[in-house]
């Protein structure tokens, strides 16, 4: 059999994974291109996939899976720009035929609307010079379960024969099924709505928490409680916020398409409000605690355990642990940060004259931690601990919703 070139365009939590798996397929040969050269001298010893910074890569592609980050601005408008930089220079290296795989999330509407029209500017033209589908990555950072090749994805095509070949080509690295829908932009509302769902249950036990912790209701009790219930019923649980790069940045997509489109979104943008409060509402935790304590956070030696978004991982991209060490800054606290996969320092180090701790991470690391008797005020921004066993130490719990 003919070798078949691939091209992943962007070397991050997701174009690795895919790179990796593909270059795994006998009659594949994978080129990695990142415009970070320092990323790729530091992935070199540890991929066998070749990698580069150079575009003119593109010219031997046969096919081309781009896994760029699609962010949202400071102000929540998504931002394209990276993607579109990136199209603009594989547009100018294509050869005849190649097909094009986008797996970055983006709204409805943008292969029709900005990538196709991007790539035909240059008098080429879709299906005769290059194909265009979507499979938007489904990958969960620190899972050790779920993975590329095990999840099962979604894929649209803007050509039925084109769908059935790419459906192929992802078979051949992915041990799950691979639906085909009907368009690309079914595809692209898919991954948007995956993530708004997540976000608007989130948001759904968030607001709970902060009506039961005025009931003194354990709101963790409650859903452990409500989860014996076989159907009907789907486990989410509060913390002191969302983090990353999907859950917090997607449903913007799809509130701002279709505010576009003459449509507001109320329910998702209500969503984000309160997910995006959280980190203050885990701030409130801190005062009212200092203060039953006769205390305040000016001058209090703070410990905000965990940096990154999410435990497992070191990404702290949107991570709420950096609002919350943020705000307790801004009021004078003496904050001191551990993170075992961001900084250098231990645990023990950092609570040896910590007064209060602050988990916004709940890592291994910090929940298997047995020894907080020099500390006063525990807030658990992730519920993560036994609450009884805390109070029972002579410390001040509070949880988010406990």
């Amino acid at each position: 059999m003919s070798e078949t070139n691939i091209v992943v365009v962007g070397l991050g939590y997701v174009g690795i994974p895919v790179a990796t798996a593909v270059s795994e397929i006998e009659n594949f040969e994978v080129f990695g291109l990142d415009i970070d050269q320092e990323k790729i001298t530091g992935l070199r010893e540890k991929k066998d996939f070749s990698m580069t910074t150079d575009y003119s890569v593109v010219q031997q592609a046969d096919k081309i899976i781009i896994c760029l980050p699609t962010p949202v601005k400071d102000d929540a408008e998504p931002d394209l720009s990276i993607i579109q930089s990136s199209l603009t220079e594989v547009e100018k290296n294509l050869k005849a035929k190649t097909d094009i795989i986008i797996e970055s999330t983006i709204n409805p509407g943008v292969c029709d609307e900005k990538i196709i029209p991007l790539l035909e500017k240059n008098e080429k033209k879709l299906g005769r010079d290059f194909t265009l589908s979507h499979c938007p990555e489904r990958i969960n950072p620190g899972d050790n379960r779920w993975n590329v090749t095990n999840i099962p994805r979604v894929l649209g095509s803007k050509d039925e024969e084109v769908a059935k070949r790419i459906k192929r080509f992802y078979e051949e690295f992915i041990d799950a099924n691979v639906k085909v829908v009907s368009d690309v932009r079914v595809a692209e509302a898919t991954k948007i709505v995956e993530n708004s769902f997540r976000d608007i249950n989130i948001a759904f036990v968030n607001e709970l928490a902060q009506s039961f912790d005025i009931l003194g209701i354990d709101i963790k009790e409650v859903i452990d409680a409500a989860s014996t219930k076989p159907f009907g019923f789907l486990p989410h649980y509060p913390g002191c916020g969302v983090g990353g790069h999907c859950i917090p940045v997607d449903p913007y997509y799809l509130i701002n398409d279709a505010k576009v489109n003459g449509f507001t979104h109320d329910f998702l943008r209500m969503a984000r409000e309160i997910n995006e409060y959280m980190p203050e509402y885990t701030v409130r935790k801190v005062i009212e605690g200092l203060n039953s304590l006769e205390k305040s956070v000016k001058s209090t030696k703070i410990a905000v355990l965990g940096l990154s978004y999410k435990a497992g991982v070191e990404d702290m991209r949107g991570s709420p642990a950096l609002k919350i060490v943020k705000e307790l800054t801004e009021m004078e606290g003496v904050v001191e940060k551990y993170d075992p996969y961001v900084t250098e320092n231990s645990l023990n180090d950092v609570l040896k004259h910590a007064e209060v701790a602050v988990i916004a991470t709940d890592h291994e690391e910090i929940k298997n931690n047995q020894d907080w008797k020099n500390i006063n005020l525990l807030v658990d921004g992730r519920n993560c601990l036994d609450k009884n066993q805390i109070e029972k130490e002579g410390i001040l719990y509070e949880g988010i919703g406990r």
